[in-house]
């Protein structure tokens, strides 16, 4: 007799540290680890064709671009950790993103966007939707008074990161929420830069989360994926059928079962490497804050970060990414070039604290105007923080800022 499953109604109320790493064992090998699917095609027999054309698409398995095994696995766990109504895997954040998008809006539709989100995000909203008649009116959502200001009778969308990239921007989504579902308004936040640890979006009141799985949740460099996380209430319940049916398998951004299988690891894992990340974050930020050569430092948990406040009440672990400025881009770039322990690379969320010049990597394609209104500096710094012994991370920056700045 093979043990019970915990219920689903059970597995909520255990903490996200329990859940992360809770599996269902399988039905017919009791594994405690998740297998593998890697079939890219499905074999029918009378009834499971019968069911396909009744319309129980997901209920069977029929060709790895409309689902896999594997990817429902990965589903099911992030719908947990989200505190989801339901949750569709894609192939990278950025398909996350796409698939959403042509899921919601059709010509004639306007967005509310802030100024300071992710260089792709904010590149395919100022010029690649326009072409399909899409207009966004990029704002400052920290201030409610100018989201309100850009409001149109025909704004179907709030666009907001839980923390701004790269600039460590804290809106307050609580209010964001409030003005927008008060005026029918779908709020879309990415949590990338949170995760689901420090921050569940959904929870406060947010439609749909979008996160990059590449980064704090796969947590290793190593593969791809991408999360899109809702709740039900201005979002009909067919919303995901319809998206994953009529967006995701049209445009083909699914993921494949090798990476659903590597995120679902990265699942386990993720409390206890976002827990010592967080900290070390805060340590480092207070090391930098103290240094003459540095001119700045952005990260919420510092009392000089303006969304502070917001920040304790909001995402009261800060986060693992951190931004400081120095002189220039060549100094800073100098800097980076010496780190000898941490990564000068252009990605995040890894085990590994990993640094890059936003202004000249990932901004490079965002005219400077642009830059400017969104505060990213020349001489910017963006620090994703790895779990190394943090006294062993600011030593290598101490070294690296000492050999350039005497």
């Amino acid at each position: 007799m093979s043990r019970m499953k915990m219920e689903e109604t059970d597995l909520n109320k255990l903490s996200f540290e329990s859940k992360a790493v809770y599996f269902s064992p399988e039905e017919d090998s009791q594994s405690i680890s998740a297998p593998i699917y890697m079939s890219s095609n499905f074999e029918y027999d009378k009834s499971i064709y019968q069911r396909v054309i009744d319309g129980e698409r997901k209920d069977v398995n029929i060709y790895t671009r409309c689902g896999n095994p594997s990817e429902y696995k990965f589903e099911d766990q992030m719908k947990v950790l989200e505190g989801a109504d339901d949750c569709l895997a894609t192939a990278s954040g950025m398909a996350a993103i796409s698939t959403v998008l042509f899921a919601l809006l059709k010509a004639g539709d306007h967005i509310i966007g802030d100024w300071t989100t992710y260089s792709s995000t904010h590149e395919m909203l100022d010029h690649r939707w326009t072409d399909f008649g899409i207009e966004t009116t990029f704002v400052d959502t920290t201030d409610l008074s100018m989201v309100e200001k850009a409001k149109k009778d025909n704004t179907k969308l709030l666009y907001v990161e839980t923390i701004a990239n790269p600039t460590m921007k804290v809106p307050s989504i609580k209010k964001l929420v409030k003005w927008a579902h008060e005026n029918g308004i779908i709020v879309l936040c990415d949590n990338t830069f949170a995760s689901p640890w420090v921050s569940r979006p959904l929870e406060l009141g947010v439609d749909i989360v979008v996160e990059s799985a590449t980064k704090f949740i796969g947590g290793h460099s190593d593969v791809l994926g991408g999360v899109i996380a809702v709740k039900y209430g201005l979002l009909k319940d067919d919303f995901m059928y319809y998206m994953r049916w009529n967006s995701l398998t049209k445009l083909g951004g699914a993921i494949s079962p090798f990476n659903a299988w590597m995120l679902l690891r990265g699942c386990q894992t993720l409390s206890l490497r976002m827990e010592r990340s967080c900290s070390n974050a805060m340590k480092l930020a207070k090391y930098l804050e103290g240094r003459k050569e540095v001119r700045r430092v952005w990260y919420p948990g510092l009392e000089s970060h303006p969304g502070h406040e917001t920040a304790k009440d909001e995402i009261p672990t800060f986060g693992a990414m951190l931004a400081f400025e120095v002189e220039t881009e060549e100094l800073a770039v100098d800097i980076l070039d010496s780190t000898r322990l941490i990564s000068f690379a252009g990605s995040l969320g890894s085990v590994r604290t990993t640094c890059q010049v936003p202004s000249t990597m990932a901004f490079l394609d965002v005219p400077q105007e642009q830059k400017d209104a969104m505060s990213i500096r020349d001489g910017m710094i963006r620090v994703s923080m790895g779990v190394e012994d943090i006294d062993d991370i600011i030593a290598d920056f101490d070294q690296a800022i000492n050999k350039h700045c005497k």
